[in-house]
C-alpha cells in the first residue's frame, strides 16, 4: 500500500481520499508529521471537520505550527477555537508572539479567558498544563442530581469519568468515579459515596511531579487546587503521558551527551542538530585533556615499563562504562522519586559495594589472563587496578547526580559521557600509582 507521501506526490486525490478514510486518526497524524511542511495542507483539507480537529490535536505543537502556516486564516481560526485550552496553551508557546496574539484575539471571549488563565501560570507547572474545563460535584448533591449535572456540562469537559467533589466554597474534599455515581441509588448523597482520601496537586507544582503521581496512583485525572485548596482544574492521564515523554526525552538526550532538540527529528535542521551536540563535545574534549595531563605526569613510568601502555584503553573503558551504568541507574531512580538527597549515604555505599563486586570479578579474570600472557607482577597491577577503578567509578557515578539534584541542576546534566570522562583521568592516576607500588618504579 502506498504511503501518504507517495499519494501526495502522485496528486491522485481519489486514492488519497480512500487512504484517509481507511486510516485511523493517530496514524494519519504520524504520517502528516513525516511530510514536508508544504505537503501537509493537501491531505489535511480533505479530512472532515471533526476528524481534522482530532488529527490536529494529535500532532506535536511544532507540527501544528507548521500546518497552521500552510492553511487559510479562516480554517486556522476554526482549529484554534476547537482545541482544548491546555493544548491551545502549549501551541501558543511554540508559535511566534505576533501570530499568537492574532489567534487569541480571534477566539470567543470564553475560550480566550480560559486560555489566558493557563498562560498566566509559570511554564512547566501544573497550572500551565491543567484543563480548566471539568465537571465537579458538590458533596450535598444526590446521585440523581450529579448525573443531571454530568449530562449538562459533560460535553465540554475534558473528562467525566473521574469527578472531583467540593464543598460549597469549592474546596476539594474528595473524588468519585462516574461508575459509582451511575450505580448508586438516586437518593444517595455524593458525600457518602466519594473517596475522601483524594490525590491532588497545587497549581505551582512541577509538571513532571504531577505526571508521575498520576501514573503511580493509576489516576484518570488529578485535581489541581490553588493555595487555598480550591479546585481550579484537572490534569488528565493523556497529558501526563505527553509530559513524561517530553521529560524522558530530555533525560535521554543529556545522558547521551547532547541537548534535547524539543522537536520531532525530521523537523529539525542539520545545523540545529549539530548545535545541540557541539557544546557538549567541546566540554568533553576539555575534560579529556585531563587524561593527556595525567599521561604527561607519568611519562617516566611509561618509559620504564612500556607494557603499561597496552592496558590503558582496557582500564579507562572499563571504568567509564562502570561509572556510566551507576549514573544511569541513579538518574532514573531520582527521576521517579525512588531516591532522595537524604538517601545519599545509602546509595553511595550500595553502589560502592556493587562496584567492588564487579571489580573483583573482572579483576580476577584480568589477573589470570595478564599473568599468563606477561608475568605475575603485571597481572597483579592490572587486576588490582580493575578492582579499584570499578569501585571508584561506581561510587562517583552514584554521588554526582544526587549532588547535582541538590544544587538545583538536572541530574541528567551529569550524563554518562561526563562521568566517563572524569573517571578516565582519575582512573589513570589510580593505575599508575598501583603500578609504581607493585613494580617498585
Amino acid at each position: 500500500m502506498p504511503t501518504l507521501a507517495e499519494l501526495v506526490e502522485s496528486g491522485d486525490i481519489e486514492r488519497l481520499n480512500d487512504w484517509l478514510n481507511e486510516t485511523n486518526t493517530v496514524e494519519i497524524a504520524e504520517e502528516l508529521a513525516r511530510l514536508d511542511p508544504e505537503q501537509r495542507a493537501v491531505p489535511f483539507r480533505l479530512l472532515p471537520k471533526d476528524e481534522a480537529i482530532e488529527v490536529f490535536e494529535a500532532l506535536d505543537p511544532t507540527d501544528q505550527q507548521a500546518l497552521l502556516d500552510s492553511l487559510r486564516d479562516e480554517r486556522v481560526v476554526q482549529l484554534f477555537e476547537a482545541m482544548d485550552p491546555d493544548d491551545r496553551a502549549r501551541l501558543v508557546d511554540e508559535i511566534p508572539a505576533k501570530v499568537a496574539r492574532r489567534l487569541l484575539a480571534g477566539l470567543s471571549p470564553w475560550e480566550r479567558a480560559l486560555t489566558s488563565t493557563l498562560l498566566g501560570y509559570p511554564e512547566d507547572t501544573a497550572g500551565r498544563i491543567m484543563s480548566p474545563e471539568y465537571v465537579s460535584l458538590r458533596a450535598g448533591m444526590s446521585a440523581e442530581q450529579a448525573l443531571d449535572k454530568v449530562r449538562r456540562a459533560g460535553r465540554s469537559a475534558e473528562t467525566v469519568y473521574a469527578l472531583p467533589v467540593t464543598d460549597d466554597q469549592r474546596h476539594l474534599i474528595g473524588a468519585i468515579g462516574l461508575r459509582d455515581v451511575v450505580l448508586a441509588d438516586p437518593d444517595q448523597r455524593i458525600g457518602d459515596l466519594m473517596d475522601p482520601d483524594v490525590y491532588s496537586a497545587r497549581i505551582d507544582d512541577d509538571q513532571e511531579t504531577v505526571a508521575r503521581l498520576i501514573g503511580e496512583a493509576n489516576l484518570l485525572a488529578l485535581p489541581i487546587v490553588d493555595t487555598e485548596n480550591r479546585l481550579v482544574g484537572i490534569v488528565t492521564v493523556d497529558d501526563a503521558i505527553e509530559i513524561l515523554e517530553e521529560e524522558e526525552t530530555e533525560d535521554i538526550a543529556r545522558t547521551g551527551g547532547a541537548e534535547p532538540v524539543g522537536r520531532p527529528y525530521f523537523t529539525v535542521s542539520v545545523f540545529r542538530l549539530a548545535r545541540t551536540r557541539i557544546v557538549w563535545l567541546f566540554l568533553l574534549i576539555f575534560a579529556a585533556s585531563l587524561t593527556v595531563s595525567v599521561l604527561d605526569v607519568f611519562q617516566a613510568t611509561l618509559e620504564q615499563v612500556v607494557t603499561l601502555s597496552l592496558f590503558i584503553p582496557l582500564l579507562i573503558g572499563t571504568g567509564g562504562n562502570t561509572g556510566a551504568q551507576s549514573a544511569t541507574t541513579v538518574v532514573r531512580a531520582l527521576a521517579v522519586g525512588e531516591v532522595r538527597f537524604e538517601d545519599l549515604p545509602r546509595v553511595v555505599f550500595r553502589e560502592a559495594r556493587v562496584g567492588l563486586m564487579l571489580g573483583l570479578g573482572l579483576g580476577t579474570i584480568a589477573f589470570v589472563a595478564v599473568s599468563l600472557l606477561f608475568d605475575l607482577n603485571m597481572g597483579l597491577v592490572v587486576g588490582l587496578s580493575v578492582a579499584t577503578i570499578c569501585t571508584y567509578a561506581s561510587t562517583v557515578g552514584s554521588l554526582l547526580p544526587i549532588l547535582a539534584g541538590r544544587l538545583g541542576l538536572d541530574p541528567a546534566v551529569l550524563s554518562a559521557p561526563s562521568i566517563t570522562t572524569i573517571v578516565d583521568a582519575s582512573g589513570l592516576v589510580i593505575y599508575f600509582l598501583i603500578a609504581k607500588a607493585v613494580l617498585g618504579i
